[in-house]
């Protein structure tokens, strides 16, 4: 028989085994890997100084700005802010170590579940949720909200107003504002930081603003094109957080805000950051715990008929960004794949530097740049036009340049693919290279072109959820809006999962149609 000849199995036999040494000092990085693994999470917490019950983590998010905690701008690695001083005073009087920890904001009460987190300190307000599912300390400030508009703005005077004219206020989720606005059926854009729905508000994307009036007076009010409008609104608290089973913690932390508002220190601190006002004379009347007064929604109301309508909208929401911007998308692929190919030097330039750029950026810092920044560019240049865009066709236009780089490279691979032959062949029969490219090789590339274009629709539709970062409200930021006022993590979570996957799986279930359909023949 022809073929390779066979070897003599005695002499694989005599072979000697093959073997692979590691280096010594991989094996020792992985055995101090283990062992540090194996180390108990209460020794780690205890730190290198070997103290256990005197070092605490404080978690807060130093995104949030003033005057709470924000970057000390003649030292960017240390903090500054009220809570900041706050919490070194707590520090001292308590005889603990307080160390911070970056956390989102969204997501310190998750951190204080899973016990990342000792004590949650950052403008958490006093709602019947949170008492219902965390200890929470005496109240240490006592806010009340206020209402901003542009200063060439005279419609609005209150919040009244707003309702009258069918305005939309900006503000933040799962605050007192957001609360109140909806119980007034004042429609409401929410947004995830402070700063921004000022900045909406200066473009004119919305009518009002709506927040505490400690984040108006630093965000808002040094702002000639702002204006406050009315006296403050409601009355609100805030305390730290810490788990159920802290209560001892939660003592400690009473006791010592005791102790400085009874010494003035506490005082002290808010004069030195102007949030000092009558209001705070309260502090020391223990009806404050009671919660806000307009704060009262349990999280039972929070059935299926209500919010199932709710996540309904938002995946509504999320299916029509994907859409257009994978249409988008496929158009811009399909240009800049043949400018790439068949153009001239310099358009090809172009091309490759457009696929390069967008490829090399992530979706939320183009989001960001294009939604905050344009405007903000518009203004420094003084170009006489505003370049603010609306949050839905920044949102369209930056998956639609994004993923256009991904599918003019995928198109590049499918054309690519078919044989020259084709070309020849056609040319040979008289058909211009335009009709060629039409009739002949565009449709053969389909076939290759189909499979990863799906995967990128997919993927797409899944990245939709960062438009919430531009205050569009899609589905999973339903879906956060939702369970963290309801506290309904598991039972909304679950519902929002089917949705997904009721749009997700036709998706596929189609591609797979097309594929099966354009592949014969």
């Amino acid at each position: 028989m022809g073929g390779m000849p066979i070897a003599d199995p005695r002499l694989i036999l005599a072979r000697p085994p093959c073997r692979f040494a590691l280096p010594r000092w991989v094996i020792a990085v992985v055995a101090l890997g283990v062992s540090f693994a194996s180390i108990p999470q209460a020794a780690l917490r205890a730190g290198a100084d070997g103290v256990t019950g005197d070092r605490l983590r404080w978690g807060a998010d130093s995104e949030g700005g003033a005057p709470y905690i924000f970057k000390n701008p003649d030292d960017l690695s240390r903090n500054m802010g009220f809570e900041v001083d706050l919490v070194e005073a707590l520090s001292r009087e308590m005889g603990a170590q307080i160390d911070f920890h970056q956390y989102g904001f969204e997501n310190l009460l998750l951190g204080l579940q899973r016990g990342d987190l000792d004590i949650a300190l950052n403008g958490l307000e006093v709602t019947p949720e949170r008492m219902e599912n965390f200890r929470l300390t005496r109240p240490y400030y006592v806010y009340r909200l206020q209402l901003v508009t542009r200063a060439d703005d005279d419609r609005i005077a209150t919040l009244q107003d707003c309702k009258a004219i069918a305005a939309k206020v900006g503000t933040l989720g799962e605050t007192a504002a957001s609360r109140l606005l909806e119980q007034m059926g004042i429609e409401a854009k929410v947004y995830d930081g402070q700063m921004e729905p000022y900045r909406d508000l200066e473009v004119g994307n919305v009518d009002a603003v709506l927040l505490d009036l400690p984040i108006a007076q630093y965000c808002a009010k040094p702002n000639s094109k702002l204006k406050f409008v009315g006296a403050p609104v409601g009355k609100g608290l805030y305390a730290a957080a810490v788990r159920k089973d802290r209560g001892e913690l939660a003592e400690r932390v009473d006791t010592a805000l005791q102790r400085l508002l009874d010494s003035g220190e506490l005082r002290r601190i808010y004069e030195k950051w102007e949030l000092w006002n009558d209001d705070q004379r309260e502090l020391g009347s223990a009806e404050l715990a009671r919660g806000s007064d307009f704060l009262t929604e349990s999280r039972q109301k929070y059935t299926f008929d209500r919010y199932f309508p709710l996540l309904c909208h938002g995946a509504w929401v999320t299916l029509l960004i994907s859409v257009e911007s994978m249409a988008l998308a496929m158009l811009l692929g399909l240009f800049v794949s043949l400018a790439r190919m068949y153009g001239p030097a310099p358009l090809r330039w172009l091309a490759v530097g457009y696929v390069e750029l967008f490829r090399g950026i992530p979706v939320l810092l183009l989001l960001y740049v294009l939604y905050y920044g344009l405007p903000t560019l518009s203004e420094t240049l003084h170009l006489g036009f505003s370049l603010h865009f609306a949050d839905w066709t920044v949102a369209v236009l930056t998956f639609g340049l994004n993923y256009g780089a991904y599918e003019a490279e995928i198109y590049r691979g499918g054309i690519s693919s078919i044989p020259l032959g084709q070309w020849e062949a056609a040319a040979s029969l008289g058909m211009s290279p335009a009709k060629t490219f039409y009739r002949i090789i565009l449709p053969q590339a389909l076939r290759v072109i189909m499979p990863p274009v799906t995967n990128d629709f997919v993927a797409l539709f899944k990245d939709t959820s960062l438009v919430s970062g531009i205050a569009v409200v899609e589905l999973t930021k339903q879906y956060q809006l939702l369970s963290k006022s309801s506290q309904k993590y598991f039972e909304i979570g679950l519902v929002t999962a089917v949705i997904y996957l009721c749009m997700s799986v036709p998706l596929s279930w189609l591609a797979r149609r097309l594929e099966k359909k354009w592949g014969k023949g």
